[in-house]
């Protein structure tokens, strides 16, 4: 599928999202809810009680997984985790599943192909489906004990919720009027769908198509990789180098540095102009990445992933390329249908047709800090945002991105090393 040739940058909700907002209300778990919940005097016609029998059995438990080796061991130290919680209590066994075990189709992430999956799968001996990330840490009592609150013989969508501060970028500019009204789950920090709703999803699902094509969507281990490992390209607009556009022009940087750039440097990074990185970050979030694998790194997004599409880095935050990543692009025959395509969506199909997924780090960012909910930002080490629109660049980078008295500690440490970036 060939991504539009020209586009803004303006993306739709999140496709799982949009399907709920369509088709029901939601609840969401928070301070309001709580609150909510506390002074309610129906609580039993809300179905929401203390008496709502749940066991671990009745919980199916989808860690949001990838299949890079370092995101899949990440993923299995969760599940040993929550098996060995489970025993503790001396309750059965969870099931755990493993995402990119279930199904190997481009657009998985999104949850959505594998709906009609657990509506059969898990109709008859489940109640809840909850969703963590690799990095969630889940204390299964206090799990147990929330969730029996809610009737699961109804429809729930539970979760932290998170609201825009402003209508933004990232979510299309719903809700401009009033942003705060549309509320949405922290995925990081779990979320949970009864049966019921699965099954209705799954209904909404086969009788209506998603109304559009986009879909938006760790902590350090190791010695961070060297400086001189890290090959940094920056792409300019026509008016400040006039030379290539866009798909063209990121073609030659990638062949510039397989063909032209020393053999032992690993990665390759390309950002444009008006990105905000922090490089010392980067340096430690790349040493829980084998460079000797196909790595194609940065923040996910889809494009037309119900009708055939495929994943891609978006490339305002930054994409990172380790060299076999790009020795196996190049050696294939996919190139840009037009010198000005979009470079990120082209390289994201071409990466598709050679069995390459995309590793996802919410640590990038296509949007400026505005553009996020605080709550979101605040459990990340970010490292990156994009574009300079309405904001002082420098301060931002010195409020989010620069190095902080630990990076500098660690720096200290490492002055003897010779650093050519």
């Amino acid at each position: 599928m060939r991504p539009p040739a020209r586009r803004g940058r303006r993306l739709a909700l999140p496709a799982l999202l949009s399907l709920l907002t369509c088709s029901l209300a939601f609840a969401l778990v928070s301070k309001d809810v709580k609150k909510e919940v506390k002074q309610s005097k129906n609580l039993e016609k809300s179905g929401i009680s203390e008496k709502n029998d749940v066991d671990l059995k009745g919980i199916a438990f989808v860690i949001q997984s990838q299949s890079n080796s370092f995101h899949a061991k990440k993923a299995e130290q969760l599940k040993q985790s929550i098996l060995k919680q489970a025993a503790d209590l001396t309750q059965e066994v969870p099931r755990v599943l493993l995402l990119h075990q279930l199904a190997q189709q481009e657009g998985a992430w999104t949850i959505l192909p594998l709906l009609p999956h657990f509506s059969v799968t898990y109709s008859r001996n489940s109640s809840w489906i909850f969703f963590c990330e690799e990095e969630t840490r889940i204390q299964i009592p206090q799990l147990l004990q929330a969730l029996r609150r809610y009737d699961p013989s109804k429809e729930w969508f539970l979760g932290k919720a998170l609201h825009d501060e402003e209508s933004t970028i990232i979510h299309h500019y719903a809700f401009s009027e009033n942003p705060t009204v549309f509320k949405y789950p922290d995925f990081a920090a779990g979320w949970a769908l009864s049966i019921p709703l699965v099954n209705k999803l799954t209904k909404r699902l086969k009788s209506e198509s998603l109304k559009s094509d986009f879909t938006i969507d760790l902590k350090y281990e190791g010695n961070p990789v060297k400086k001189k490992d890290i090959f940094v390209a920056v792409k300019t607009c026509k008016k400040f180098h006039g030379d290539r556009s866009h798909c063209g022009k990121t073609f030659a940087i990638l062949e510039r540095f397989l063909n032209h750039s020393y053999d032992k440097i690993a990665w390759l990074v390309i950002v444009d102009d008006d990105t905000l990185i922090s490089i010392s970050r980067l340096q430690h979030l790349l040493s829980c990445y084998d460079a000797s694998e196909p790595v194609f790194l940065g923040e996910r997004y889809g494009y037309g992933l119900g009708t055939g599409g495929y994943s891609y880095v978006t490339g305002g935050g930054g994409m990172v390329f380790s060299r076999e990543a790009i020795r196996r692009l190049l050696a294939s025959k996919c190139r840009c249908y037009s010198n000005d395509a979009p470079d990120d969506m082209v390289l994201g199909m071409c990466f598709s047709g050679l069995g390459v997924p995309v590793t996802h780090s919410p640590l990038f960012h296509q949007a400026r800090p505005v553009d996020y909910p605080k709550d979101y930002l605040s459990h990340q080490v970010p490292i990156s945002f994009h574009k300079h629109w309405n904001i002082d660049p420098v301060k931002v980078y010195f409020t989010w991105l620069a190095p902080s008295e630990e990076d500098r500690a660690r720096q200290e440490t490492r002055k003897g090393f010779k650093e050519e970036l």
